[in-house]
């Protein structure tokens, strides 16, 4: 499914600003500190007291510092360049990544410098600073990231703009280079439908575990109007919705209550999700299937050993036959029959 009318699409952030302390003097810089008016970035950066909140609000501050401190061509790449963009990201950058034609000097900066010259098709300036194209930032991250936080990058990028055919002919470029292969299968998965990262996860986990490719921003006709499940299966009435803690606040509460309601009594059934259900996804999983009627195959999915607070492992056996299943379906060289049981 495409992009729902009237939701939001990844655009670059306000970068913060740096303060450098060549611009102002060591003297000055260190009593901003000490007053609390500055914190530091990384070293000689710092910037405004409380303007850095989140990890990638960081990222995006160290990017800049980085970028003042180099004095060769470079390009921001991987999950920096994912940062800049603005693309939702599966876990917080720690690392800044960078791209530059030559081999790099023996620096002491804490970056992650990638060697390779970027096609001139794929430079791009975010905000003044120089970075990777949409597309090409979705190729480095679906090589180089496990295979979920690949596709939560790929489905922002497709969300944001990104063009599959200028990703499609950068992998042809990549045959037998490392993860050529993953970048091809997730991008093969990749939905500019999926509105968060968990909505992402939802569905790779289903995928993952074998269960046919459910449909993302499901439009859904009630007595009292339409609206849009996050995830599902239309086909058998099946929605699948990820509910974040602060989603409903005041009368909002009162809303949703008035819209589940219409929707089920226009005969669906919803699977209703959250943040911690992702830290055991065959649950969900297994809740999903439970739903699906009995006609349709879906192998089983065995549990994995979890360590409270982490999430379930996913063996690599089951990411490649979804995926491999889900590439012979689409190049017809498998029936839609397929699905169905023998007995």
């Amino acid at each position: 499914m495409g992009i729902r009318p009237d939701s939001e699409v990844p655009v670059p952030p306000c970068p913060p600003e740096v303060f450098f302390t060549r611009d102002y003097g060591a003297v000055w810089a260190a009593a901003q500190v000490r007053s609390g008016a500055w914190e530091p970035v990384v070293r000689g950066a710092y910037v405004a007291a409380g303007t850095i909140e989140t990890p990638k609000a960081r990222a995006l501050a160290e990017i800049i510092a980085f970028h003042q401190r180099l004095d060769v061509e470079h390009w921001f790449s991987h999950e920096s360049a994912a940062a800049l963009w603005g693309l939702a990201l599966w876990r917080d950058p720690t690392t800044t990544h960078l791209r530059q034609a030559g081999r790099p000097a023996q620096g002491k900066m804490p970056v992650r410098r990638h060697v390779g010259a970027v096609p001139r098709e794929h430079q791009a300036q975010v905000n003044g600073l120089p970075v990777t194209s949409l597309e090409l930032t979705a190729v480095d991250c679906a090589r180089s990231l496990p295979p979920l936080d690949a596709l939560v990058v790929a489905d922002a990028a497709w969300r944001a703009g990104a063009d599959p055919a200028r990703c499609a002919a950068l992998l042809d470029t990549l045959q037998g280079r490392n993860g050529a292969r993953q970048a091809r299968d997730v991008l093969a998965l990749a939905d500019p439908g999926a509105e968060s990262p968990q909505e992402t996860a939802i569905r790779f986990h289903l995928l993952a575990a074998g269960l046919p490719a459910p449909q993302t921003q499901v439009k859904v006709p009630t007595w009292c109007g339409t609206y849009w499940s996050d995830l599902g299966y239309p086909q058998w009435n099946i929605l699948i919705e990820y509910d974040g803690r602060t989603k409903y606040v005041g009368d909002e509460w009162f809303r949703e209550k008035r819209r589940l309601d219409a929707i089920i009594e226009a005969n669906n059934r919803i699977v209703r999700t959250t943040t911690e259900d992702l830290y055991t996804p065959s649950i969900i999983v297994t809740r999903v299937r439970h739903l699906l009627p009995p006609f349709v195959h879906h192998p089983p999915h065995p549990p994995a050993t979890t360590v409270p607070g982490q999430f379930e492992p996913l063996t690599p056996i089951h990411w490649f036959k979804a995926v491999e299943w889900r590439r012979r379906l689409e190049l017809g060289l498998v029936q839609p029959k397929s699905w169905v049981k023998h007995t």
